[in-house]
């Protein structure tokens, strides 16, 4: 393992890397006279409470994150409020594109995450007469702590049959598309993809951002397959943070793997040495699930069938028989007909690592509503996101385990799915993909 500082843990520093502009988006906003735009395609959703978002300024929550380091950012990076989450299906067969183009978005991805725009051309955009080389709706605003995470899927590798770019020989074991699962309803559209990116930040605009550049300056290259925006984090990644709720209202990720649990990251999250092919050593494997949640029904439901169904308190968290979020659960505890507080079918007995033999997996995930299904329902749930460092004896059992049994199922169904392998941290002078293309 390398012994490079992870960027997860350096202070909030601007990075180094390919030479800045020396025009943060805040200049180059009153140098132009730009108005920030809204990106239609985001929708209100997508930037709904967006002031708010980005007036928060306290506890460094506008400071950049630097964007190398012994593992990329994004991971266990204090988790921000919002995600936009973009997939993209390679259309070139040429491996001397593709590399261009990585290498043209890590230098993009570097220059955002510092508050720089995406792209200098010598004229900071500003030729009337070409397309801007910025689309201009983050100037003025602050870094936000936006991290860009990538990785690829097992289509990059192998697609149909075909070796497109010669990467075959270097496709890591575990990186196979997940089985099929009970409970679960999959929309092709929603699944797969040859790259990922996950743009996080806490302020919306400037993720949408982000991703909306990176597809832009791909166009020819690559071209997006789907896109999921998320607000409200589902996780805590630090201690530091309060553990947050999701849309029904419990609190989500009390027991998730934290920055500062380093032994049980080496054990759980990180590819070692010899785990696989060496390119991947120091990085990860991500799973994403698009979840939805019955909305309607679980609203009807009692708060005691609720708390049943969930194993914890709505109100404090706590495990159901205990007083405090943060104990321990105890599944001996009974009622007064011997039957356990913690049902043999709740989420949380189920997914726990006591229930599990040990198996723990760091969450990232997020909120999303997209607006209703045309029969008055909510389109909204969980956008699942996890790091693990072996997803066939970590994701895999955990997700049949709940499949089959979760009291959840009743309220909830998965409707997308993807795996992808993430590279370690960029050294100076690396791309997005050096480790494995060269």
């Amino acid at each position: 393992m390398s012994s490079l500082p992870s960027s997860e843990d350096k202070p909030a520093t601007t990075s180094p890397g390919p030479a800045p502009s020396g025009m943060s988006r805040r200049k180059l906003f009153g140098a132009a006279g730009v108005t920030a735009a809204v990106v239609g395609a985001a929708g209100a959703g997508a930037l709904a409470g967006r002031a708010s978002a980005a007036g928060a300024v306290t506890g460094g929550l506008d400071k950049p994150v630097p964007f190398r380091g012994e593992h990329q950012a994004g991971i266990v990076t204090p988790a921000q409020d919002r995600m936009h989450f973009a997939t993209f299906d390679v259309t070139t067969e040429s491996r001397a594109d593709l590399v261009a183009m990585l290498k043209e978005w890590t230098g993009m991805a570097e220059r955002m995450t510092a508050g720089q725009e995406a792209v200098h051309d010598g004229a900071v955009g500003l030729n009337p007469y070409a397309p801007p080389a910025d689309t201009g709706e983050a100037l003025g605003l602050t870094p936000s702590q936006l991290t860009l995470t990538i990785g690829f899927g097992p289509s990059l590798f192998l697609k149909d049959g075909k070796d497109r770019f010669g990467l075959a020989g270097q496709k890591p074991q575990l990186l196979e598309d997940l089985p099929k699962f009970p409970n679960e309803t999959m929309d092709p559209a929603r699944c797969g993809g040859d790259i990922v990116v996950q743009a996080c930040a806490n302020d919306p605009q400037v993720a949408v951002h982000a991703i909306r550049n990176l597809a832009r300056v791909g166009f020819g290259t690559v071209a997006v397959r789907y896109s999921q925006l998320g607000f409200g984090r589902t996780s805590s990644t630090t201690r530091e943070q309060s553990t947050p709720r999701n849309l029904f209202g419990f609190k989500d990720g009390t027991a998730n793997i934290k920055a500062e649990d380093t032994d049980t990251l080496n054990q759980q999250v990180w590819v070692a040495k010899g785990d696989g092919p060496d390119w991947m050593t120091g990085g990860s494997y991500m799973i994403s699930r698009r979840i939805r949640m019955r909305i309607e029904s679980w609203d009807r439901t009692t708060l005691l069938e609720q708390e049943r169904v969930i194993g914890r308190q709505k109100g404090s968290g706590a495990p159901n028989g205990l007083k405090q979020e943060f104990e321990e659960l105890n599944f001996d505890i009974v009622d007064n007909k011997n039957e356990p507080l913690i049902d043999r079918y709740a989420h949380v007995r189920l997914a726990s690592q006591q229930h599990l033999n040990g198996i723990q997996i760091l969450r990232r995930g997020y909120n999303f509503t997209d607006g209703s299904d045309g029969f008055g329902h909510l389109d909204a749930g969980l956008f699942f996101i996890a790091f693990v460092r072996n997803p066939a004896t970590q994701f895999i059992p955990m997700q049949m385990e709940l499949a089959r049994r979760d009291l959840l199922n009743e309220y909830i169904t998965h409707t997308g799915s993807a795996i992808f392998a993430i590279p370690p941290g960029l050294r100076d002078g690396d791309y997005w993909g050096s480790t494995l293309l060269g």
